[in-house]
């Protein structure tokens, strides 16, 4: 409950940054890193708002060292750096991933993304998604969720980047209810 009022603040301040009122629950924090393990390497968190995604990382085995987490709030990242010691907290627009200085040895195993893809314009989630494949290994998956029926990013935009998604479920005790979906390369 402490994370709902800043949540709040933010989302009145910017509401198609945010795009919703509240944190997503710890139910879909726990379905979109069920595929994820202590083995999986370093994950890069985009959006990762008050830390519901990052927490469920942590339980899963993932250590602060082995997070990079991706947040445009500053508020959000000064959050996230207090609660989170040693992860790698950038505060930064994810679409300016193609820039980022990546501080590991191996590339990402994984991306999980808690940004509001549907509220952005293609070419924001083009550059997104490309600047995240160049931190995910080849066999890495790119997880988001959404509050829509399909996949937040057309296909359009992923047969352009060699993605293809799967849903992994719903979490309907979230707020609102959400679908997880999994994005991996085409196998060619």
């Amino acid at each position: 409950m402490s994370d709902v009022l800043p949540f709040f603040r933010a989302w009145a301040a910017h509401p198609l940054r945010i795009a919703s009122i509240v944190p997503s629950g710890k139910a879909l924090g726990h379905l979109i890193t069920s595929e994820i393990s202590a083995g999986t390497g370093p994950v890069l968190e985009l959006g990762p708002g008050t830390g519901v995604f990052t927490q469920a990382l942590v339980e899963r085995g993932i250590p602060n060292s082995g997070l990079v987490l991706v947040e445009y709030t500053p508020q959000f990242a000064q959050i996230l750096r207090r609660r989170y010691p040693g992860a790698d907290v950038l505060c930064m627009d994810a679409a300016g991933l193609r820039h980022m200085a990546w501080r590991h040895d191996l590339q990402a195993g994984a991306v999980i993304s808690g940004l509001p893809l549907l509220s952005m314009p293609p070419g924001k989630v083009l550059a997104i998604l490309k600047g995240a494949l160049l931190r995910l290994r080849a066999d890495g998956s790119f997880y988001q969720f959404t509050y829509g029926l399909r996949c937040p990013i057309s296909e359009l935009l992923l047969d352009r980047v060699g993605l293809v998604s799967e849903s992994i479920g719903w979490v309907f005790n979230n707020f609102p209810p959400a679908q997880v979906y999994r994005l991996t390369r085409r196998s060619t």
